[in-house]
């Protein structure tokens, strides 16, 4: 599953259906079977890229894969796979950035107010381009660029693992 929000909730399935007789082993298999497609990817040990993308990325932690999922090395791990790829670390990449589902919709207030504390920490590491691995935090993410005025974009993990796969291709 590439979006953590929803991978979170399907893992959460066998749960949710255990007082349904009819669906309760198959939603419980199902729960089993779900994978982040950042874990899924760094597990089957595909081949890292060969050309450099040179370029400067933060990663933040999305709060349903690091929390719901407890995925925190893999998307790190493809990142590093990268040549040329400089990883930066922000102060808190496992803080949320307020997007949290509907919150930011719900609780708009207290969304940006987090999210203003999010960006001050992308803003200090210099990167051009912030990483994660969550819809709802890229959306939340590049509203907070346009509202501190930062230059950059906010790509998926795995959209940074294929420019890299292409650049190699258009270099052969």
């Amino acid at each position: 599953v590439n979006s953590a929000g929803c991978g979170a909730t399907l893992m959460e399935y066998g749960e949710l259906m255990e007082q349904d007789n009819a669906y309760a082993a198959k939603a419980r298999r199902f729960s089993e079977l779900v994978t982040d497609v950042n874990e899924f990817v760094a597990d089957i040990g595909v081949k890292a890229p060969q050309a450099a993308l040179n370029v400067r990325v933060t990663y933040q932690d999305s709060c349903h894969l690091v929390h719901g999922q407890k995925v925190l090395n893999a998307p790190r791990q493809l990142l590093e796979s990268v040549p040329g790829l400089e990883l930066v670390e922000m102060e808190t990449p496992d803080r949320c950035c307020g997007s949290a589902g509907i919150y930011s919709l719900s609780q708009r207030e207290m969304s940006m107010s987090v999210l203003d504390d999010k960006m001050r920490d992308v803003a200090a590491t210099e990167a051009p381009v912030i990483a994660t691995a969550n819809p709802g935090c890229m959306m939340q993410l590049e509203a907070g660029l346009r509202r501190h005025g930062l230059e950059g974009r906010v790509v998926h993990v795995i959209e940074l693992l294929d420019e890299a796969y292409q650049a190699e291709d258009d270099s052969n």
